[in-house]
Order: C-alpha cells, then sequence, then structure tokens
C-alpha cells in the first residue's frame, strides 16, 4: 500500500492572485471542499501547502494556498502532481478501495488458481472495469461488480474473482 494517494494535478495557473487549476485525479471532485492541505510533488520532494480555498471550475478545480498571493508564487506549480498522506484521504466505504492499492494485485479465480495481475483500472461510468494481464500476455477486462468481484485483500494483495461465461474468449 502507498503512503500518499493522488488527488490531482496542476494544470496551470489561474488568475494573478496566486490560484491554480487542478485536474482531479479522485472519482468525486467536490472531496476537495474537505481537504485542509496537499502535498505538492515538486520533483525535488514534497512539499506541504494549506488549501485556504476551493472553487470548482467546469472539470476542474481552482485551489489557494496558504502564503501563495501572487502568480509568481505558484508559476512552478503548473504540471505538478497533488498528493494526501492517507490519513487525510476521505474515509471508504464498504466494497470501495483506492485505485493506487489495487494496482499490481494478484488476481485469481474463485477456485484458487492465479489468472495474473491488474494492471489498471478504467472508469467508464457505469462501473470500474479492472485490466488484468494473464500469464501467457494476453488481457481480460473484468468489470468490477459483485457477480465478478468476489473478495479484494488489499492488506495481501490479493483479488479472487469470478469470470462471466465470454469473457476470456
Amino acid at each position: 500500500m502507498q503512503d500518499i494517494l493522488q488527488v490531482g494535478a496542476v494544470t496551470s495557473t489561474h488568475g494573478l492572485a496566486g490560484e491554480v487549476k487542478v485536474f482531479p485525479t479522485t472519482d468525486d471532485p467536490k472531496r476537495f471542499k474537505k481537504l485542509k492541505q496537499v502535498l505538492l510533488d515538486t520533483g525535488k520532494g514534497m512539499r506541504e501547502l494549506e488549501v485556504m480555498q476551493v472553487k470548482f471550475f467546469k472539470n476542474l478545480v481552482i485551489l489557494k494556498f496558504r502564503g501563495c498571493d501572487k502568480i509568481e508564487d505558484v508559476m512552478a506549480f503548473k504540471g505538478k502532481n497533488l498528493y494526501v498522506t492517507r490519513e487525510h484521504a476521505v474515509k471508504l466505504k464498504k466494497n470501495e478501495y483506492f485505485i493506487a492499492d489495487l494496482i499490481g494485485m494478484d488476481v485469481c479465480l474463485e477456485d484458487g488458481s492465479h489468472l495474473g495481475m491488474l494492471e489498471e483500472v478504467l472508469q467508464t461510468g457505469a462501473n470500474d472495469v479492472y485490466e488484468v494481464r494473464l500469464e501467457d500476455g494476453r488481457e481480460v477486462l473484468i468489470p468490477a461488480i459483485r457477480q465478478c468481484i468476489l473478495e479484494v485483500d488489499v492488506e495481501a494483495g490479493r483479488m479472487t474473482v469470478h469470470l462471466l461465461e465470454g469473457l476470456l474468449e
């Protein structure tokens, strides 16, 4: 499990008063309202920033940070990713998982045999789809629905699935 989770990427500055536009990488951008602090990956380390104001514009989040009062203060933030520590991440409901915790999981069939490794989570709108790389290099797409995902053990890094008829063909 990762200790930090990505919540967004700074796309550009916004105005002259030190605000930035952020493309959210969370499934619910409204979660930014609850954020008090974020970590900016400067490329040379993490910089902690206190969130002072949150606004929404189209598909972007506009953030204002304490001590960043002019455009020059945030110019270097462009193209950088924003993270939160696990303790500051939103609390998940039952059967919800952070994508970062799912990537790299061993995926097994319900009979215990190894199927492959979860490589990607595709967010389709109706439900997520898990892209699993098989031992022979092929991939299978498994819908993240209760009929298919039988068990997820984040601590063990293992997922047990039931393949619907036709998924491996």
